[in-house]
């Protein structure tokens, strides 16, 4: 039951469409990185990348060590409450 102006199933409808953006996305996203080949040595350390590596992501460049870095740095630091609940500022 929708409330206001709007029809009964719109917010369905809404799920529906943003889903179909999202895979759309994720799937041309797929095609790119399936265009580029994979690279037989970490474009930053020069260590060979793994045959199952290549394999199971197409178009990789770095090895597990360095992607591993990559993504840490890449991580959200901080412990930014946005609710403001009162057992998060008991520290």
């Amino acid at each position: 039951m929708a409330g206001g102006w709007a029809r009964d199933d719109a917010v369905n409808e809404q799920i529906e469409i943003s889903t179909a953006e999202a895979i759309a996305r994720a799937r041309q996203r797929a095609a790119r990185t399936a265009a580029i080949p994979s690279a037989e040595f970490c474009a930053e350390c020069d260590d060979p990348i793994p045959q199952a590596r290549r394999d199971a992501i197409p178009g990789v460049q770095l090895c597990v060590d360095c992607q591993s870095g990559r993504d840490k740095a890449r991580a959200p630091v901080g412990g930014i409450n946005r609710r403001a609940s009162k057992d998060s500022q008991l520290k």
